[in-house]
């Protein structure tokens, strides 16, 4: 219990506010040469293309009176016209042998629970009291969290966690998780017009619920998936993990010719609830909340004229080597044994250190030679001429149109558009997403999409930036290019209702909140309020 100051005692010292780190800091030299690694790799590929059209377009220009002289020139030197030959066939047959396959990104679908299911604040903590497992003080944390979330009155809980008393059990979990994976399915499905036999590839991510038979199984059985699909059940791997699937489902369909990849995300409420005391565990509470998003994606070349995107790049950011990082979110039992998930108070700088990697690597790959060449200059002149000069922050807005950056929530965002000097603009669709449909875990990204989608802001050749992170700790990154423009009046998606309700007003919280992170006895952050007027600030990268 927390115990009152006395009334003389002089007032606690003001904690440092916790936030990501400052991008200006420096980078480390060994991701900026892994990005230049990787656009090194593929530059066969970049110089095979233009070789090819120029030998094209010579081509184009050749006379029948040409050929007939080139062939009375060749007639008498068989040698030379086998040779010509062969060396032809041979770099035809390396270059359409080792370039990567295109994948594509045909449509997709995230679920929208029933009108039942919503959740207002008034609702969350009604059943929050009614349950009897929270304190007093407890109750008014959760509160307090919620009123600074930036989550709205409309987001969606399962029913197993709004009855009275709530029903936690494996029979309700799978109810969850058949509701959102078959809504999202159902719609994708027919959207596309896509069979389910003709599925090759399944790919399934779910953090914190997986049962036997596994969630992948699930969809087999359901929708009667022929018998060699080629099916993932990704487990434990946090909100990042549906970029990850995504970059798994790219890999296979690499050495899957004529194949569709079915990707699922999503998140289970029903079993990971939690009704301890921690106030570490107690945050997910108050920011998680259904949802899940379907992707059909295909390596046929036949399906350009009809996909939404193509895939460019995926980049993949782990620091699990390192003990802070990998411990910093984790689940566990508290002191009298009920789970929950932990987060530690070295949260932030970790999300920060892991999103720095992840944009150093990603930068060669996308910017524009005019900021690779501000970059390098000022990185040389830190790092060999030893000046005192602070590196150049690439504008990243000049590589992107959109930008879709997991909605964990607020604060998070928040850090992110000052480091990354983003706009309200280019901030409101995961602002927006979170405000609405609260943090849905790995799934957050496509509601993002489907919200810039909604308000027509999708123009054939945008290129679009996907981003997340989670515990491992990990942060991953797409990116994708439009094949065309994407019409709303046309698109089915959760915002199609309502899209002219939004944005809505969201004060950042840096504007009206204060307060700090501290350390509680098991080495894990958790918010309180140390005096009255002080509140709580909730940041969580999850």
């Amino acid at each position: 219990m927390e115990t009152s100051a006395p009334p003389n005692a002089p007032a606690p010292p003001a904690q440092p506010r916790r936030r990501l780190p400052d991008f200006q800091q420096s980078v480390r030299l060994k991701y900026v040469k892994l990005g230049y690694h990787y656009l090194i790799s593929h530059g066969m590929y970049l110089l095979l293309s233009p070789l090819m059209a120029l030998v094209a377009v010579q081509l184009s220009t050749v006379s029948p009176h040409d050929l007939a002289d080139l062939w009375e020139q060749l007639r008498f030197n068989l040698l030379s016209v086998v040779a010509c030959s062969t060396l032809l066939v041979f770099l035809s047959t390396v270059y359409f042998l080792t370039r990567p396959r295109p994948v594509y990104l045909l449509d997709f679908a995230c679920y929208k629970p029933e009108s039942e299911r919503k959740c207002t604040r008034e609702t969350f903590m009604h059943c929050s009291k009614l349950t009897g497992s929270f304190t007093d003080e407890n109750l008014e944390f959760q509160r307090k969290i919620l009123e600074r979330s930036g989550l709205g009155e409309d987001t969606y809980l399962p029913p197993a966690v709004l009855r009275v008393p709530p029903n936690p059990c494996m029979d309700e979990a799978r109810k969850e998780a058949r509701a959102v994976m078959f809504g999202a399915i159902d719609q994708l499905l027919e959207k596309t017009g896509v069979r389910p036999k003709d599925i090759g590839v399944l790919v399934v991510n779910c953090s914190l619920f997986n049962p036997t038979p596994s969630l992948s199984a699930m969809v087999v059985n359901h929708y009667k998936l022929r018998g060699n699909i080629v099916s993932y059940n990704l487990g434990g791997m946090g909100c990042s993990a549906g970029l990850l699937s995504i970059d798994l489902a790219k890999d296979l369909l690499q050495v899957h010719p004529n194949s569709y990849a079915l990707v699922i995300s999503m998140e289970n409420i029903t079993l990971n609830w939690y009704f301890g005391n921690n106030r570490s565990m107690l945050v997910s509470n108050c920011l998680f909340r259904m949802g899940g998003a379907a992707i059909l994606l295909s390596n046929r070349r036949s399906d350009r004229r009809r996909s939404k995107y193509e895939l460019v790049h995926t980049v993949r950011t782990h620091k699990g080597a390192n003990d802070k990082c990998f411990g910093c979110v984790t689940q566990e039992e508290d002191e009298i044994g009920k789970i929950g998930v932990s987060l530690s108070k070295d949260l932030m700088a970790v999300a920060g250190d892991a999103l720095k990697t992840n944009i150093t690597t990603l930068g060669p790959l996308v910017l524009p030679l005019s900021e690779q060449l501000l970059f390098m200059g000022t990185l040389i002149a830190k790092k060999v001429l030893k000046m005192k000069i602070k590196p150049y922050i690439p504008d990243f807005k000049l590589a992107f149109e959109h930008f879709c950056i997991h909605a964990g929530g607020r604060a998070v965002l928040d850090e992110l558009e000052k480091n990354l000097e983003l706009t309200d603009w280019h901030m409101e669709p995961s602002r927006m997403t979170l405000y609405r449909f609260g943090n849905t875990s790995s799934s957050s990204l496509w509601y993002e999409l489907a919200y810039t989608e909604a308000k027509g802001r999708i123009r054939k050749r945008d290129r679009i930036w996907q981003i997340a992170f989670g515990s491992g700790f990990k942060c991953n990154s797409a990116v994708w290019k439009a094949l065309r423009t994407v019409n709303p009046a046309k698109e089915k998606s959760p915002w199609m209702d309502e899209i002219d309700n939004f944005p809505v007003d969201v004060p950042k919280i840096s504007k009206c909140c204060a307060g700090a992170l501290e350390r509680s006895q098991h080495k894990t952050a958790f918010f309180h309020f140390p005096v009255a007027g002080r509140h709580a600030e909730a940041y969580n990268v999850l």
